[in-house]
């Protein structure tokens, strides 16, 4: 069964659906549209209900919101998606927070190209906990952000990896 809840953060309210404690959509409220198709691609038929997230969830991100850069490392996921999406995902998880790596350099990591990196971040159901806003331009630029750049930008600010301007 599938539950939904609704979190606040600083960048507005993030909605999360989840099977039991395990999150398998972490996604931006204004970005509802997006969490719509993704239910039904992969769960048709299938309507959750609305809730409140497990306190260890809530916890984890007010936590993070508060300073606590490690604080969503913890959290269970199932993002759905492609076996090579899965495998890219996961690799977001290996960037520690504070740094950034490029879209390039995950791409020698993965042995496959720039463009089908920044295709599955894109594609990235649970953003803020497997970490695509930390892959950024060759060139340092913030490029690639499904959720916007302003968010990129206030996300990387938040853990340290830019300085504040």
């Amino acid at each position: 069964m599938l539950t939904t809840a609704t979190l606040p953060s600083p960048l507005g309210p993030i909605t999360l659906v989840l099977r039991g404690e395990t999150i398998v959509i972490c996604e931006f409220a204004d970005r509802a549209a997006r969490v719509v198709r993704q239910l039904e691609t992969f769960f048709p038929g299938e309507t959750p209900t609305e809730g409140t997230a497990p306190s260890t969830i809530a916890n984890a991100f007010e936590a993070y919101f508060k300073g606590n850069r490690d604080a969503l490392n913890g959290l269970e996921t199932d993002p759905l998606g492609t076996p090579y999406e899965r495998r890219v995902w996961d690799a977001l998880r290996d960037i520690p927070a504070g740094n950034t790596t490029s879209y390039g350099a995950m791409a020698q990591d993965l042995q496959s190209s720039p463009r089908a990196i920044g295709r599955a971040n894109g594609r990235n159901p649970v953003a803020l906990i497997h970490p695509c806003h930390r892959v950024i331009g060759a060139d340092g630029s913030l490029t690639g952000y499904a959720g916007g750049l302003e968010r990129k930008e206030w996300l990387l600010k938040h853990e340290g990896a830019l300085l504040a301007l």
